[in-house]
């Protein structure tokens, strides 16, 4: 097998495990109201689950970084599927809401890390170069992918199984994937392209980039204060979606429909943002990504007044569109600036902003709905939040896509 095909295996596995972990481990919104139907808790409490899981797997993505650096693809990967599959499988027995705050916000987020963006990444700077803007592009739409997949699939599920039965089938699915992984050629796979495997070598010496070295530089505090603002301004939005849409006066089955295909829709700005910052750089395109999102924000918003599909497909089109769209940006800048053998616990540590702001948005939404009786606080928090990622990327040199910094923290070109 040549190399391309190689890259390309590689690259297929990882969009995939990349769909499961974001479509099983971002599910909840659609779990929402059927938990909160048997629990009779208030919405703030439910939406602390999948708070706690934002949080969780900011937390662990940089673990997870450092997990595939130490012991490499073939244990994170195998470890991830285990325990995702078994915190599902548990879930479904739960009795009380502190179990499922165990499993699906905090444990659940363990497994979905050690499958998703951080490993996935790594192993693709393993494969690709030139490309890799298109590849973490890609890599990037796998989670839509999984929305638009699970979204439905998990509120079909419901409607036969209930909720607790729907957890159980995917903690089983999960768990029969383990020895098929286990049994993946992973040395070959590790090994990556004969070419960049050199040139990660001749990177390793004693002056590459550490972490004590990244923390010391405007670079890094930029991308992880871009991945904190982005994720408030989506997951403020994306947790109570299905709710929302629901309250104003859709069905549930679209509204979890609608979800899934926002999810879908973020394809098209996550190849977007790899195409055209190989073509116009990452400024350029991150300023028309986050106007759409506000102006998407603002179509939803209007939905509470005039229900509309008109209205309903503005917001799918621009906002969840746009949705993710960042995150391929970020992870092409991260990996330019401190590219080395400890890219992967760096780029763990930017993500760790992202898992920041989504446990803030995530509670932020449920908290402003108990305090104002609607979604629209919820919405005005999402579009600050927007705009202050739009202004990162106008005034932060480090984010223009053009500036480098060495290990010493000095930018050069």
């Amino acid at each position: 097998m040549d190399v391309r095909r190689q890259a390309l295996g590689v690259l297929a596995f990882c969009f995939v495990t990349n769909a499961v972990s974001r479509g099983i481990g971002e599910s909840f919104a659609v779990f929402l109201l059927p938990v909160a139907a048997e629990f009779g808790s208030d919405r703030a409490l439910l939406t602390g689950i999948a708070s706690f899981y934002m949080l969780a797997s900011g937390a662990m993505a940089p673990l997870a970084g450092l997990a595939i650096d130490r012991f490499g693809p073939r244990i994170c990967y195998t470890l991830g599927l285990s325990v995702f599959g078994a915190v599902y499988l548990l879930a479904g027995f739960a009795t009380a809401l502190w179990q499922l705050y165990l499993l699906t916000g905090v444990a659940a987020a363990v497994g979905a890390s050690l499958l998703g963006l951080v490993p996935a990444s790594s192993l693709a700077t393993r494969w690709f170069h030139a490309r890799l803007p298109t590849a973490m592009g890609l890599l990037s739409a796998a989670l839509g992918i999984g929305m638009l997949v699970f979204a439905p699939l998990a509120q079909t599920l419901i409607g036969a199984l209930g909720w607790r039965g729907t957890y159980q089938a995917m903690g089983a699915a999960l768990l029969l994937l383990v020895l098929p992984v286990w049994l993946m050629p992973w040395a070959q796979i590790a090994a990556g392209a004969p070419a960049l495997a050199r040139a990660r070598r001749a990177a390793a010496g004693p002056d590459s980039w550490t972490i004590r070295r990244a923390l010391r530089t405007p670079a890094f505090w930029a991308l992880t204060a871009v991945m904190f603002f982005t994720s408030l301004s989506t997951f403020t939005v994306s947790v109570q979606l299905v709710a929302g849409l629901v309250a104003a006066g859709f069905a549930p089955l679209l509204a979890a429909t609608i979800f899934g295909v926002a999810g879908m829709a973020s394809i098209v700005g996550m190849l977007g943002a790899g195409w055209f910052s190989e073509r116009i750089g990452e400024r350029p395109f991150a300023t028309v990504s986050y106007s759409a999102s506000i102006l998407g924000i603002g179509a939803l918003a209007l939905l509470e007044t005039w229900p509309s599909m008109l209205l309903l497909a503005a917001f799918v089109l621009l906002f969840g569109t746009m949705q993710g769209s960042r995150g391929p940006l970020v992870a092409v800048l991260s990996v330019r600036h401190f590219a080395g053998s400890r890219q992967s616990a760096i780029y763990g540590l930017v993500l760790l902003g992202m898992g920041v702001g989504a446990a803030l948005g995530a509670w932020a939404s449920g908290a402003l709905f108990d305090l104002t009786g609607g979604y629209r606080a919820g919405y005005l928090l999402s579009a600050v939040s927007a705009g202050c990622g739009l202004l990162l990327f106008q005034v932060v040199p480090a984010l223009s896509g053009s500036e480098r910094v060495s290990p010493g923290g000095l930018a050069g070109r």
